[in-house]
């Protein structure tokens, strides 16, 4: 069961260290508020709260309407291999850009408003997001058997997730509005090689994992 959570934590950090509109929606908001340095903690919130209500979605799906085990094997590894070429693209993208995450005069088109709403509006009008759990994320609840009755999995895997998304957007969140610059671009893009090496290895894990143990529902 602890692997479960440790790999979720992994995963979603991988995932949440990626530049993109909730890292932008995070920046902008914990430097515009007053107190922007809460600006984090709303904003994930607002984004545990539809991920939450996504998995229950994805998972009744799965129960009620996809009950063919070679079709849910095929999701799985799919999800797997979507994860080792989205690792390869984040190792790719470091050498050929230049990543920095700069803190000042940062602009978010788009919801400007409530900061919990906006962890909600900003994670569903990212396709990525949406993709990124249709088959990644329901390739892992799969490859682990995490469904409604393994509430204690189900438990883990959404808390480790979240952690993931915490432990990255609430420093930033700080850092931003006490006036820092940017991170260091070096660290960072040493931190995106082994994130991308993790999503790699994790990724065939998962492909074969799932083919060794079929989802059971």
């Amino acid at each position: 069961m602890l692997e479960i959570f440790i790999f979720s934590f992994l995963v979603a950090l991988t995932g949440a260290l990626s530049p993109g509109p909730l890292l932008t929606f995070t920046i902008y908001k914990s430097i515009k508020q007053k107190r922007g340095y809460l600006a984090g903690i709303y904003i994930i919130l607002g984004h545990a709260t539809i991920e939450l209500i996504l998995i229950i979605v994805l998972l009744a799906g799965a129960s009620l309407f996809f009950q063919n085990i070679l079709f849910l094997t095929i999701i799985g590894i799919i999800g797997g291999i979507l994860l080792v070429l989205y690792g390869l693209l984040v190792i790719r993208d470091v050498f050929k850009t230049n990543i920095t995450i700069e803190f000042e005069d940062s602009q978010h088109k788009g919801f400007k408003g409530n900061s919990y709403l906006g962890g909600i509006v900003v994670s569903l009008s990212n396709p990525y997001w949406e993709f990124w759990w249709a088959v990644i994320g329901l390739g892992f609840l799969f490859s682990y058997n995490i469904n409604f009755a393994n509430p204690i999995g189900l438990l883990l895997f959404f808390l480790g997730h979240e952690l993931g998304d915490a432990v990255w957007y609430l420093p930033i969140s700080t850092i931003a509005y006490f006036g820092g610059k940017s991170l260091n671009p070096k660290i960072f893009k040493y931190i995106l090689i082994a994130c991308g090496a993790f999503m790699i290895i994790f990724g065939t894990y998962l492909a074969i994992n799932i083919i060794n143990n079929p989802p059971k529902f």
